[in-house]
């Protein structure tokens, strides 16, 4: 499902770090050689050049990095290079301390997850910025929506595949009563979404469609302006379909009036390792266009080459 594609004979750690050290000496800065590195190492690997490239050169790699490059092309290799819970930490603190309704990067660290990747996030953002990740959404999210992400970052949700399914019936049952009368926000919508694992609402949703004769988030799609109903149907469209669901965040990325880089580099960074080949295919059959066609019409020169790299281009 990943479109990373590492080489069969890696070279060693030294021999990497050597070639990005070349990479940044002389006048000019070698792009091609950053990319051709990077882009085509696991996150494993790349945490090893990181400690070796400070351990031999005295400064870390993200430094000379930033040092060297710039713009959109600096922002995707340092996202690539950071390891994925840093990653999300990084992420999810640049949406906290700037957040906006439309903010769609707490809803895909906390539901696109697994609760184990989700509490590494959450350590690692610790780590780095010496507070909790629940402590910066209470600061800067209000109202609604800080009734809904607190409770959704802080969980630490069920991983394993049991259902209860006269639960899912009864829950199904309590979902549809509160947006039938319009509470979307109620304590028990939140409740459910924020706690129960991913098979159980899988469960839930299921059975309201059976129930109710049509999927949840028709139901949800009441006012089409409203964000807090837009985050709810995101919330549970990265539980039950991910893959369509950054399919359609990569597809409005490139869809308007300029590109979204800053969406486009967030899936494409933290999906490459995951389910990107499926993001593809669901791309190519809803746009009938390969998606590395699409991004190289919208995007250049060193950017537009990092992103093909880690789309798997040849």
């Amino acid at each position: 499902m990943a479109t990373l594609t590492v080489p069969s004979s890696v070279p060693a750690v030294a021999e990497d770090c050597e070639q990005l050290h070349k990479a940044f000496e002389g006048w000019g800065t070698n792009e091609e050689l950053i990319i051709s590195i990077l882009a085509h190492r696991n996150a494993a690997q790349r945490r090893a050049i990181r400690r070796a490239y400070a351990d031999v050169y005295g400064k870390e790699l993200l430094r000379a990095l930033g040092d060297e490059i710039h713009g959109k092309f600096e922002r995707a290799v340092i996202l690539w290079t950071l390891d994925p819970a840093e990653r999300d930490a990084v992420l999810a603190n640049e949406e906290a301390k700037k957040w906006h309704p439309g903010g769609r990067a707490l809803v895909e660290i906390a539901c696109a997850r697994t609760p184990a990747q989700l509490f590494a996030a959450k350590q690692a953002y610790h780590d780095r910025f010496k507070r909790s990740l629940e402590e910066d959404v209470a600061a800067h999210v209000t109202g609604d929506f800080r009734k809904l992400l607190v409770p959704l970052v802080s969980a630490y949700r069920y991983d394993g595949p049991e259902v209860n399914t006269s639960l899912a019936h009864s829950e199904a049952k309590i979902l549809h009563e509160k947006i039938d009368k319009k509470a979307y926000s109620d304590e028990e919508i939140i409740r459910i979404l924020t706690t129960r694992s991913k098979a159980q609402l899988l469960a839930t949703f299921n059975s309201y469609k059976d129930q109710f004769g049509h999927a949840i988030n028709k139901d949800l799609k009441a006012d089409p302006k409203d964000e807090f109903l837009a985050t709810l149907r995101a919330i549970i469209r990265c539980f039950t379909c991910p893959d369509r669901y950054f399919e359609k965040l990569i597809r409005l990325a490139l869809g308007g009036v300029g590109t979204d880089e800053d969406a486009l580099t967030r899936v494409i960074t933290t999906r490459a390792e995951v389910d990107l080949k499926l993001i593809k295919e669901a791309y190519q059959k809803r746009n009938s266009v390969p998606l590395e066609r699409a991004v190289a019409k919208d995007t250049t020169r060193d950017y537009e080459d990092i992103l093909l790299a880690l789309l798997g281009a040849e």
